[in-house]
């Protein structure tokens, strides 16, 4: 049976002679129809961010396994979460088929080798949440990772990202965030509207995850980290907005409190 990712869709046919304007627009349209495809699986999604959670406060981490385009969105994602909320680097991990060797260069075959289990073992330990990311639900590097997660690692929880319903990977996980995209412009190029639908949903899952975790101030970054002037600003700035103080009180406030911008906001270290 053909796979929705591989298939080829009807709208592009003639893409080739399509002008720039109307690839432009197919592409678009397509787009466009992925946050509906998402808003669909929020359940699911919900679900996931509800198994996280208690893992996380708990102590436990957040794993993502991926390969090819799926494997670099779960890395960006895992890299975001210490400059956006303050947590330790260790928090939440992307594994990649291939190695971080593979963040730059397409080690594509990689995904073929079913070994997802080892480099994940390498890393999590029995509590952690291990999230597999696939769109075709296939990829055997991901699905022995999701597999053996549970069985051997103990695994509180496991979790699919995939396009495909009843793929291997679905099935594996105790919860399977399956968003239906379709088949892409260019057939089986899964980094499209497959790869927007994955980035969506890792947004959701962290995002949620670290509000729920309290690691905003409402819809404010207080726990960011300014490592840079840009950073340093919008510091300042979210301390003049939250204590209500001039900009020069709230540059001797961060400047007192190592630049930790909730600290800084109290004009104390935050109660643990």
């Amino acid at each position: 049976m053909e796979r929705q990712t591989e298939s080829r869709n009807p709208r592009a046919r003639g893409l080739g002679k399509m002008s720039t304007r109307q690839i432009l627009e197919l592409l678009n349209d397509e787009d466009a129809t992925v946050a509906a495809a998402v808003r669909a699986a929020i359940p699911q999604i919900e679900r996931a961010v509800d198994l996280i959670v208690p893992a996380l406060t708990s102590g436990h981490r957040l794993f993502y396994v991926g390969a090819g385009t799926s494997g670099r969105l779960g890395v960006l994602d895992a890299s975001e979460m210490p400059p956006t909320f303050g947590v330790e680097p260790e928090l939440v991990t992307g594994i990649i088929a291939g190695g971080d060797h593979a963040l730059r260069m397409s080690i594509e075959g990689a995904e073929d080798a079913p070994l997802g289990l080892r480099d994940l073992a390498a890393r999590a330990t029995a509590g952690d949440v291990v999230v597999g990311i696939s769109a075709s639900g296939r990829a055997p590097y991901v699905v022995d990772a999701i597999e053996g997660a549970k069985r051997d690692l103990h695994a509180a929880a496991t979790i699919a990202i995939t396009c495909t319903p009843d793929s291997a990977l679905a099935r594996a996980a105790d919860v399977a965030i399956v968003v239906e995209v379709g088949p892409e412009v260019i057939a089986g190029s899964s980094r499209m509207k497959a790869g927007t639908a994955t980035k969506l949903v890792l947004n959701m899952l962290s995002t949620t995850s670290m509000v729920k975790l309290g690691r905003t101030r409402d819809d404010l970054m207080v726990d960011l980290r300014p490592t840079n002037e840009k950073l340093r600003q919008r510091a300042i700035r979210l301390v003049e907005q939250e204590a209500h103080v001039p900009a020069e009180e709230a540059k001797r406030r961060l400047e007192t409190w190592g630049w930790h911008v909730r600290a800084a906001i109290e004009d104390r270290w935050p109660v643990s």
